[in-house]
């Protein structure tokens, strides 16, 4: 087996209910993950109960498999 080529490493801070920082390898600042709409109904987050609406680690997963 050949040597590991690249080890990502990244730090998670989770802030309240879903919201979290992810500190990434060639950022500068944290990228922050939430929810938003369906996503946070599916979890029982109403307005009221939802902070601010931020993108979702799906949505990440799905932009970056189409990059």
């Amino acid at each position: 087996m050949k040597d590991v080529t690249y080890l990502s490493k990244i730090r998670i801070e989770r802030l309240q209910g879903p919201d979290r920082l992810a500190y990434l390898p060639a950022e500068k600042e944290p990228v922050r993950f939430g929810v938003h709409g369906p996503v946070a109904e599916h979890y029982g987050l109403t307005a009221d109960r939802l902070p601010e609406p931020h993108a979702t680690t799906l949505d990440y997963v799905v932009a970056a498999a189409g990059g």
